[in-house]
């Protein structure tokens, strides 16, 4: 399934009738379908070529290794989450995969303890501040994104910037390593909904994310290399009183055929 496309630079163009385009075709894809494809949307190319080479480099270290960064009491807020921890809510199975999160730092008026101290990741040079500038690269460009949903709404353009800057978004990086053995019923990402405002999604154009329609059926999602995939989040489904749609959405196992190979996103 070919989810609905939009550019992020008819938004930003500063023509008024190109921007009001953008925001009645974005609002439509999330009332219909909850999902989008965005082109041009300003996070660079090389930064998110740097992202994706320091966190496969940080997957590929040994798991004991990898636990110095695994945080006791912190559910994964913050640092990394070791295989098979997390389940979707109702599952009994674990996800098959592992990941790595980072979160807000504190700017402006705000101090440290307002926010929990990301994790330093000193054996993977280059790690941390390539996280902190990818954190702000996608907050930009959602908070675009998030003005945009609130002119189709109705709103002040700026209402839900409160939310975001300064706000307790998370950077996830996901790991979804070789199937070695067979899975009696676990997947790489149990069916679920986020339950944030919204989520930005790099690397939705490998196999995998498949979203239930309308009709009770699951189908793939396709994008470019070159898009970001961006969907509804919980808290906005219910801000906007099941206006705009927080789409169910799973990471199902590739074929057997192709169980040796990694999935990063």
């Amino acid at each position: 399934m070919a989810i609905p496309v939009v550019d992020l630079a008819e938004f930003l163009s500063g023509d008024s009738k190109r921007k009001e385009a953008f925001v009645q075709a974005l609002g439509k894809a999330y009332e219909e379908v909850g999902f989008v494809a965005v082109k041009n949307h300003g996070i660079p190319d090389e930064l998110i070529a740097d992202l994706y080479k320091y966190v496969q480099e940080f997957f590929s270290l040994p798991l004991d290794q990898k636990k110095k960064y695994e945080i006791p009491g912190m559910a994964g807020q913050r640092g990394y989450t070791s295989f098979g921890k997390e389940h979707a809510k109702g599952s009994d199975a674990p996800d098959l995969k592992e990941f790595f999160q980072y979160g807000q730092e504190a700017r402006d008026n705000y101090t440290e303890e307002h926010y929990e101290p990301n994790v330093q990741v000193n054996q993977v040079r280059g790690f941390n501040p390539t996280f902190d500038a990818a954190y702000r690269a996608f907050e930009k460009s959602g908070t675009a994104l998030l003005q945009a949903i609130a002119l189709y709404l109705g709103l002040n353009e700026n209402y839900f910037d409160q939310y975001v800057f300064n706000g307790n978004s998370i950077l996830r990086a996901i790991h979804y390593p070789p199937i070695t053995v067979k899975p009696k019923s676990a997947i790489r990402a149990e069916q679920h909904e986020d339950i944030n405002l919204i989520t930005l999604l790099v690397g939705a154009s490998a196999d995998g994310l498949e979203i239930l329609t309308k009709q009770n059926t699951w189908v793939p999602v396709t994008s470019l290399p070159e898009q970001i995939v961006v969907n509804v989040g919980d808290m906005l489904q219910r801000l906007t009183n099941n206006k705009l749609r927080s789409t169910t959405h799973r990471v199902v196992n590739p074929k057997e055929e192709l169980w040796h190979t990694s999935r990063f996103s």
